[in-house]
This record gives structure tokens, C-alpha cells and sequence, in this order.
């Protein structure tokens, strides 16, 4: 494929990422900022992270892994407290001060073997068309109003649908679109109406257990062949949803680790890439004869994704991988460009299209230069000591989720 094509593919996938307030707010409102994709638009970043980058406001808070997330001069934040309520508190983005703040009990406990990365709140939260939704451990859904935390209403999925809880707690962020809640919770992914909370459709259901229930993925909105569609990844395949029936337009099996199908796919324009925990990096072509989809594998090869969602960049894929390295690899070929030396379990990405934003769990904030030819690190600099929560960008701010507390710094 050309590159001219691959670039204008991605122009495509920028544009036809329609998750909620993506055409309409730059604020970072929601999973991976306003497209869904990490992408920042109109932002020039600093040559350098060493005495460019300013600490403007912290506040300590309880353990959360969840995304902050910004609307109309608020950033919000999620924390488990005491084993046993999830808070959410909106802070003024300039000075720090709280606005509000609203708690409600729903802690749970993980499996043993998956406590290493804790048992607190986990899914990034959603500000989009005058609400924020916020999902509890618990798979309680709580719609607030974020100008003063007025609780609008609530939905528990176990207790409301019998849907089975999740084994490691809730994990996927929802997403708002045209007035409509879409998420994956225990049992199933659904569409909510946003005004009252009630069920629109349910599809994709799974068997209970802990090897099935339950999603670990977030989904995203996209045009593919001319088709707004939900692609979403449940435990066991990647899916294309119709938005207004929930039936299933076409579906593609990826082989992972214990259903750990964890990052939120690549779209770009009719192809879309995903790779899993002990799985394949993979590139599939989307077409549709008729009312006929199908889907095909362009390419596959052997790296092996994490947690950590991809970015693109200059036509390039990049990816942190289970083996804690980094790589970029080119979607024309399937061939890695160039692959790192190991730097932590973790990373989350943002890019304004011409560098490359990470934070790693470790709390390392690193900015890299986009090169086909090596990897190429301009600065980094400890912003935390615990950053498994997204990082989010907003205007001349970075704001970061350490473990035990907010911090919002400023770009020199």
C-alpha cells in the first residue's frame, strides 16, 4: 500500500473515530481523549520534559487506576477509599480547589493472583453531552451532573440483569454517543439511553466464569466502509456492533492468554489492528458486498501486546508489548521498524502528531521523536511512582493519576 494511501487512511481513522464529543471539544473527556485514540490535536509540545514541565497542583487521594478526565475547566478523578466506597471528585483545573465530590459503596476483592495490580476502581470515566458516567468495580454505573455531582441516576448491572460481576472487577470505560451509554460489563455489552439509564439492547453475552465473563477491553465508534459501527473486543474476538440494534455485523476470533484481550483496537480507515497477551500483532481488512461483511487478515506477526492500546503516528504503529519493551511497526509491511530494550510493565500514550507522549507505571514521562530508523527519546523526567491510570493532555497541562494522588503539571 502506498504510503500517500496509509496516510490518508489515517486522516480517515482521526476523523472517523466518532466517539462522544470528538467533532465538537478538544477537552480531554473521556478513554485515551476525545477521539478515543490519543490523539491531542492543535498542541505544540516543548522541545524538552528537563526544566520545561511544572508541577501547578497536587492532591493525595485514594488508590485508583482510572483515567482523569477533563470538561469545561474540571478535571475528575475516581479513588477506592477504605476497602470500601469508590469517590469521584471534581477539582477546578487552574487552581486545584474542589468543586465536588460524591461517594458510594462498591469495593471488591480480585482473584490472588491478579492482586498485584490491586483491587481499586479501574475504568476511566466518560464527561459527554452534559453527564459523567462512572463505572464502579462492582459494575454499578453512575450517572452524576458534572457541573455540582447531582446523582441522575444509577444502574446495577448485577442486580438490575442478573449479569454475572466481573472476576478483576470492571474494566472497560464506556462511551457516550447521540445519546446513548455504550459498555461492556459483566455479562454483556449494552446500550443505555443517557437521559434515564434504561437498557436499549444487549448483545455479545458471555458465560459466567472467570475466564469469560467480563471485558477488559474499552471500545471505540468508527465509520468502517460507510458504517458508523461499534468495534469492540470481548475475551474471546473483535466484533463490528450495529449502534442501532446491537446486532453483530461481522466478527473475528483473536487468540489470547486467558481472555486477556485487554487494548482498544487501531482503526485505520477500513483496517483495524489489535494484538493480545500471548497472542499475534495483527492487521484486518473490513469489506462489505451488499449487506455482506467480511474480514480478512492482511498480516500477522509474533509481537505480543499487553495492556497498553497503540497510538499512530506518521503512518506508523506504536506499541508497548508484554515483554515491556517498545516498538513501532509499519502497517504497509506487518515488519517492526525497531524494537526496545525493556522499559516497565506499562505505558500509556498520547501524540499531537508530531511526538510521542508516554507514561510508563513506574511514573517515567518520556517524549519520543517519530523515526522509522531507531528509537528516538528526546527527555524524560519522574512525574509519580505508581502511573497505571491513563495519562491525559489537556491544552498546556499534563495530568497525571499516581496511585495515591492527582498531580497537574504545566508545560514552560
Amino acid at each position: 500500500m502506498p504510503t500517500t494511501l496509509l496516510r490518508s487512511l489515517f486522516t480517515a481513522a482521526a476523523i472517523g473515530i466518532l466517539g462522544a464529543s470528538t467533532l465538537t471539544a478538544a477537552d480531554w473527556n473521556q478513554w485515551r481523549g476525545p477521539g478515543r485514540d490519543g490523539i491531542v490535536s492543535d498542541s505544540e509540545w516543548p522541545d524538552k520534559l528537563t526544566d520545561h514541565l511544572d508541577l501547578a497542583w497536587e492532591k493525595p487521594l485514594g488508590p485508583s487506576y482510572s483515567g482523569p478526565v477533563v470538561h469545561d475547566g474540571k478535571v475528575f478523578t475516581t479513588e477506592t477509599v477504605d476497602r470500601k466506597f469508590e469517590r469521584v471528585t471534581a477539582y477546578d483545573l487552574g487552581s486545584g480547589e474542589v468543586a465536588w465530590a460524591v461517594q458510594w459503596e462498591g469495593s471488591m476483592s480480585v482473584p490472588f493472583f491478579a492482586a498485584s495490580n490491586g483491587d481499586w476502581i479501574r475504568s476511566t470515566p466518560v464527561c459527554a453531552e452534559g453527564k459523567l458516567l462512572v463505572l464502579g468495580m462492582r459494575d454499578v454505573l453512575v450517572c452524576l451532573n458534572p457541573v455540582d455531582g447531582t446523582e441522575l441516576w444509577k444502574v446495577d448491572f448485577a442486580t438490575d440483569f442478573g449479569s454475572p460481576l466481573p472476576s478483576f472487577g470492571a474494566v472497560c470505560s464506556p462511551m457516550v454517543d447521540d445519546g446513548a451509554v455504550y459498555i461492556q460489563t459483566g455479562g454483556a455489552v449494552c446500550k443505555l439511553s443517557l437521559e434515564d439509564g434504561s437498557l436499549i439492547w444487549k448483545t455479545l453475552e458471555n458465560s459466567k466464569g472467570m475466564m469469560s465473563s467480563g471485558a477488559f477491553s474499552s471500545p471505540v465508534i468508527a465509520e468502517l466502509q460507510g458504517v458508523k459501527q461499534m468495534v469492540v473486543q470481548t475475551r474471546e474476538e473483535m466484533c463490528g456492533v450495529e449502534l442501532a440494534t446491537g446486532n453483530v455485523l461481522w466478527r473475528q476470533a483473536i487468540k489470547s492468554f486467558r481472555g486477556m484481550n485487554i487494548l482498544t483496537p487501531l482503526v485505520m480507515g477500513n483496517k483495524i489492528f489489535t494484538s493480545a497477551h500471548s497472542g499475534r500483532a495483527q492487521l484486518f481488512d473490513l469489506n462489505l458486498v451488499g449487506d455482506k461483511w467480511s474480514i480478512s487478515e492482511v498480516w500477522n506477526q509474533n509481537t505480543q501486546a499487553y495492556m497498553s492500546s497503540p497510538v499512530m503516528l506518521n503512518d506508523q504503529i506504536y506499541l508497548h508489548l508484554k515483554n515491556e519493551r517498545f516498538t513501532s511497526i509499519d502497517p504497509e509491511t506487518g515488519k517492526s521498524n525497531w524494537t526496545t530494550r525493556p522499559y516497565g510493565k506499562y505505558w500509556s500514550m498520547a501524540t499531537n502528531g508530531d511526538r510521542l507522549l508516554s507514561l510508563s507505571d513506574k511514573g517515567e514521562l518520556r517524549l519520543i521523536t517519530h523515526s522509522t530508523e531507531e528509537f528516538e527519546l528526546v527527555d524524560e523526567v519522574k512525574v509519580a511512582e505508581n502511573s497505571w491510570a491513563h495519562l491525559a493532555v489537556q491544552g498546556d497541562l499534563v495530568i497525571v493519576r499516581d496511585l495515591k494522588a492527582l498531580k497537574v503539571y504545566r508545560w514552560k
